[in-house]
C-alpha cells in the first residue's frame, strides 16, 4: 500500500548548540516523545529540522511545537517530557488532529515491514476494542483474522513501547498437557502449536529480529499449562485456540493479567478437541463474561472469512449441516416423546 508523505522544514535560529542539545534532549529523547504523540519523523543536522509525516496537519503542528520549544531553550529553561506533554495539552496541537488520528488507527496497523488494513467493519472493531481494552475475545471461524490482527497489533505495541514483551500461549491438547514425550527444550515442544503465530511474526518483523527476539525472550513462547502462578505486567498476551481449555485453565489464564498488559483470547467454539463431556473455557466464557465491564468479545462469522472463496463455502457447508444435524436431532426427541406419551396412555 503507497503511503503519500508529507515533509516540511524548519531552521531554528539564532542556532545555539546548548539550546539545540536541550531541545532534543538525552539521547534524542524529546524528538523521539513528539515522534510518537504526533505521528511523524523527525531528522536534523545542526539547526535544520525536516519533519515528514503521512498527514500534513501532525506536521505543521510539529513545525510549531519545536519553534515554541526551542524559544524556552533559548531563555535556558530545561525542555523535560512534562513541559513537551503541557505544551501539547495548552495549545490543543493534538486535539486538532485527534479524530483524523484516530481514524486512521482504526484502520491501519503499522509495523515494521508491513502495513496491516483490517478488512471489513468486524475486523475494523475488532482492532478498535483491542486498543482500547485489556481483556479481549476474538471468536470465530478459520480465515477471519482474529489470531493474525492480534499478533499485528502485538507487534505494533512492541514497536512503539506500549509493552516490553510479547507473550504467545497455545493449549497443547493434543500432548495432553505434558509435553515431556516430545524431543527438544520447551520452546521446540510447543512451537508445532503456534506455527501460524510464528509466520504472522515473520511477516510482520522479519525471520532474523523474530529469532533475536525469541533468544531476549522479549517474544516468549510458552504452554498454557505452564502459566499458572504468574503475573504478566507490561505484556501483550495472546492466548490462541482457547477453545480447547478447560473452565479452569480459561480461569486461571484471565487472572494472570496484571498491569499495562493486553490480552487478546482468540477461538472457535465449533473447534473443540477436548475430551467428550468436558465444557470448553472459551464456550463458559462467553457466557460469564458477556456483561463485564473493560472486556470485549468480538464475534465473526463466515462473511467475515478472508482466505480462499472456497474456506468460506466449507464455513457455511459445516454451519447448515450442523444445523440439520441439530434439528434432525430435536424431531428424533420429540418422535420419542409423543412415542412414550402414547404408549403410556395406551397402557391405561
Amino acid at each position: 500500500m503507497e503511503i503519500t508523505q508529507t515533509t516540511q522544514q524548519i531552521r531554528l535560529v539564532p542556532a545555539e548548540a546548548d539550546a539545540l542539545v536541550g531541545l532534543c534532549g538525552q539521547l534524542d529523547e524529546n524528538i523521539k516523545l513528539i515522534e510518537k504523540r504526533l505521528d511523524v519523523s523527525i531528522k536534523y543536522r545542526g539547526e535544520l529540522f525536516d519533519i515528514s509525516g503521512e498527514d500534513s496537519e501532525h506536521v505543521a503542528a510539529t513545525k510549531t511545537l519545536l519553534a515554541n520549544l526551542y524559544r524556552e531553550a533559548l531563555a535556558n529553561t530545561e525542555i523535560t517530557p512534562e513541559m513537551i506533554h503541557l505544551y501539547l495539552q495548552e495549545s490543543a496541537i493534538e486535539s486538532l488532529t485527534s479524530s483524523k488520528r484516530e481514524k486512521a488507527d482504526q484502520l491501519v496497523i503499522k509495523t515494521r515491514k508491513a502495513f496491516i488494513k483490517p478488512k471489513g467493519k468486524n475486523q475494523q472493531g475488532y482492532v478498535k476494542q483491542i486498543r482500547k481494552h485489556d481483556i479481549n475475545f476474538g471468536i470465530g471461524p478459520a480465515g477471519t483474522g482474529k489470531t493474525y490482527l492480534a499478533v499485528a497489533c502485538a507487534v505494533e505495541a512492541l514497536e512503539a513501547d506500549r509493552v516490553e514483551r510479547i507473550m504467545l500461549v497455545r493449549p497443547a491438547v493434543e500432548a495432553g498437557e505434558k509435553l515431556g514425550f516430545l524431543p527438544g527444550d520447551l520452546s521446540q515442544k510447543i512451537d508445532p502449536y503456534l506455527r501460524p503465530l510464528y509466520d504472522a511474526l515473520y511477516e510482520m518483523l522479519g525471520f532474523e529480529l523474530v529469532d533475536k527476539l525469541i533468544e531476549k525472550n522479549v517474544i516468549e513462547i510458552a504452554p498454557l499449562a505452564f502459566m499458572r502462578g504468574r503475573t504478566l505486567n507490561n505484556a501483550f498476551i495472546i492466548l490462541d485456540e482457547s477453545q480447547n481449555t478447560t473452565r479452569e485453565q480459561m480461569k486461571m489464564f484471565l487472572t494472570r493479567i496484571g498491569f499495562g498488559s493486553t490480552a487478546v483470547i482468540t477461538g472457535d467454539t465449533t473447534q473443540v478437541d477436548l475430551p467428550r463431556g468436558t465444557t470448553s473455557g472459551l464456550a463458559q466464557a462467553m457466557h460469564v463474561l458477556k456483561d463485564v465491564s473493560g472486556i470485549s468479545m468480538t464475534l465473526f462469522s463466515s462473511s467475515d472469512v478472508v482466505r480462499h472463496p472456497l474456506v468460506q463455502r466449507i464455513v457455511e457447508a459445516y454451519d447448515k449441516f450442523d444445523v440439520e444435524v441439530e434439528a434432525e436431532k430435536k424431531a428424533r426427541t420429540e418422535a420419542r416423546l409423543t412415542a412414550q406419551a402414547a404408549q403410556s396412555a395406551g397402557s391405561k
